[in-house]
Formats: structure tokens, sequence, C-alpha cells
């Protein structure tokens, strides 16, 4: 198996059927790591981030049990609070063959994990904006991710797409039930494989760059000195 050198993928990603096809290798790759069941009808869901009460891992940690019986594996990797690294691990003693967790800060491993999961959780009680579920889009894993802050503005859900191209699920209320009601819409979705091979394309294909943004601000700042030009300063002001 050659590996990248700095992030250790087995099969690298861009978006496409041949590259979702190149997935599955990764995965197989994952659920070895991560001491997982093979099971190629069977998702595998996961978990990178810090280990804190803003991420909501706690209310992801009360869900699992009712996940794992909609039909999901987890790989879990992290580090943070005693408490919540105490609970998973529990998990992972719990459901041995359906629930990874390995406690610590591995960048490598993290992009194994994006490039080999079907989807990734983040249930945060309140995020800024976050890289995790662009990373995520970007490696083909979908997104289940609190309909707050940055990730509601980044993911956008399957059934409120109103439009646009749908790029993964949002979690609402974020709660231990909104979570468990999300991951029912997942299982439903991810019965069927064209939809679920397209969400992952539209991800994949999203650009998070800062190419539009730009254009943007660089607009906006055009406008702003041809207005300036457009009306000279009052006599006696600067």
């Amino acid at each position: 198996m050659e590996l990248i050198p700095r992030f250790g993928i087995p099969k690298t990603t861009s978006a496409g059927p041949q590259s979702l096809s190149q997935r599955a290798y990764n995965t197989s790759v994952l659920r070895q790591r991560f001491g997982l069941s093979e099971g190629q009808n069977r998702i595998l869901m996961a978990v990178v981030s810090r280990l804190v009460w803003q991420k909501g891992l706690d209310l992801l940690a009360d869900a699992v049990p009712a996940l794992l019986a909609q039909g999901m594996q987890f790989a879990i990797l992290g580090t943070g609070d005693s408490d919540l690294e105490q609970r998973l691990r529990a998990l992972g003693s719990a459901y041995p063959g359906q629930v990874g967790c390995i406690i610590g800060y591995d960048e490598d491993l993290a992009h194994l994990v994006q490039a080999g999961a079907d989807g990734l959780f983040i249930p945060s009680r309140f995020e800024p904006c976050g890289i995790t579920q662009l990373c995520a889009m970007r490696y083909g894993a979908v997104p289940v991710a609190a309909k707050v802050g940055g990730l509601a503005d980044t993911v956008t859900d399957v059934d409120c797409a109103n439009g646009t191209r749908p790029t993964g699920f949002h979690i609402s209320p974020v709660t231990t039930l909104g979570i468990e009601a999300a991951g029912q819409r997942v299982m439903g979705l991810w019965g069927d494989r064209t939809r679920w091979q397209r969400l992952q394309q539209n991800g994949m294909s999203t650009d998070v760059s800062w190419t539009r943004s730009a254009g943007q601000y660089a607009s906006l700042y055009a406008d702003l000195v041809a207005a300036k030009s457009s009306h000279p300063p009052m006599p006696g002001h600067p």
C-alpha cells in the first residue's frame, strides 16, 4: 500500500464516479485502523473533533445506541475533556466492531477518516464557521451538521436546497432527538446509492475557496471608491 507522505491517505479523491469507487479502499483501511467490522452495505459515520461541550458530542454519545440500531458504524477521533473521552471510550468497549474510538490528535489519521468515512457528524451547539465540514465535503464524506452559525451557511440540507445543490444534512434542533432524527434521514438517503453519490459529488465539487468572496470584496471596494469619487468632500471637510 503506497501512502501519500503528507496525509497517509491510500487513495486520493476528486469529484467523479471513478473517485467514489476509489474511496471504498480508504473505507476498508479506515475500518481496519479503528477495529470495525467489514460490511459494504453498512454506513460508516465519523467524528473528527475537539471533545468539548461546544461540539455537542455529549449529545451524540447519547444518540449512538439509536444510531447503531439504525445501521451505522462509528469511527471517532479526538481529544479534550476527560469525562467525554471516557464516555466515548466506553462506547467503543460496549459496541466492539461497531464503534471505534481513538483518543488523541493525529492530523494524518484525521485526513484518512475524512477520506474514508461515508459521513461526518458535526453536532456543535454553536460554531462561527469551522473547516471540518468543508474538508469532509472535499473528501466525499457527507456532513451531518448542526444548523448553527457557519455550519448552516456552508452545508446545504437535502430537504431545503431550494434550487441549489444539496451537500449534506442539518441537525435541528441540536439535541439528542434531533441527532437521531437526522440519522433517520441519512439512512433514508443511504438506501438510494444514486442520490447518495450525487450528494457526495456535489460536496466534492463545491468551490469553498476565497475566489468568489474575494471577487465580491473587490467589487464592493470598487463601488465605494467610485461613490466617493463622485461625491467630493464639502469645503472645510477632509
